[in-house]
């Protein structure tokens, strides 16, 4: 009951909002260029399902592809950084510099690394975006250790990579986890973003860009609720890898939010 008392609040907001748009946009008579009515919007959904659902599809692939890409290298240079002070001290201001970099700058450059028609430059430009959460976030969780385990560790002679999956990865991965869900965001945000500078037709990023230049604005919405959807989707997933692969953490036992 306790988790259904959690959930009901937005249950019930939802459907209250998008009951209030469209009644508010009918009431003021306000245009679709300007906000599409929620029912429009179904509408459009509903007719062009096949296209969106082959434009998300598409689109899904290269979130995908540039999160898995973003991840390793990712992790990979977390634990450099944690193995090796002199890395940490070098990686960490650069990549919380390179960080700020906005996506707008880094997708032309990649469009013209690997091909603008390519999903590969897509799934990099997600790769850039991903990799500097998941490195700082997993470099902390390495090195915030309790020391009294890391003396206990040492006290029995323990090996350093016997320390490492005994104690600094049992302890980063609150922290991995949380920057994954930030992560599976910034992923579909990348690639949509990246898709607006050229390329195949067929993704979210050109749908949305060819309707609201035809002005068949809820057509466009509808892609957005996709997209939507889909951030959702990837959201819920990682929550789910959480639990099964973390059940110990504290935040699990007490049923509290993932």
């Amino acid at each position: 009951m306790t988790g259904w008392r959690r959930y009901l609040p937005p249950l019930l907001a939802f459907p209250a909002v998008i009951a209030l748009w469209e009644v508010l946009v009918r009431a003021f008579g306000v245009e679709s260029f300007v906000l599409a009515r929620p029912s429009a919007i179904v509408s459009s959904f509903v007719a062009n399902w096949r296209v969106i659902r082959s434009a998300g599809a598409a689109t899904l692939i290269e979130a995908v592809g540039g999160l898995a890409v973003g991840v390793v290298l990712g992790v990979a240079a977390a634990l450099a950084a944690s193995r090796w002070a002199g890395v940490r001290r070098g990686l960490v201001p650069i990549a919380t510099a390179a960080s700020a970099m906005p996506i707008v700058a880094v997708a032309p450059i990649m469009n013209q690394w690997f091909t603008i028609t390519s999903p590969v430059s897509k799934m990099m430009v997600v790769a850039v975006i991903v990799f500097f959460p998941v490195m700082i976030n997993t470099v902390r969780g390495l090195s915030e250790v309790d020391p009294g385990q890391l003396e206990l560790m040492q006290s029995l002679a323990s090996p350093p990579r016997r320390i490492l999956t005994g104690v600094r990865i049992p302890s980063a991965m609150p922290y991995f986890f949380s920057a994954l869900k930030v992560a599976s965001a910034l992923a579909l945000i990348g690639a949509i973003v990246a898709e607006y500078f050229g390329g195949p037709q067929d993704v979210l990023g050109q749908y949305i860009i060819n309707r609201a230049n035809l002005f068949a604005f809820p057509d466009a919405w509808a892609a957005i609720l996709v997209a939507s959807f889909i951030g959702i989707g990837l959201y819920l997933v990682v929550s789910a890898i959480e639990r099964l692969v973390m059940p110990w953490h504290v935040s699990m036992r007490t049923g509290g939010p993932p």
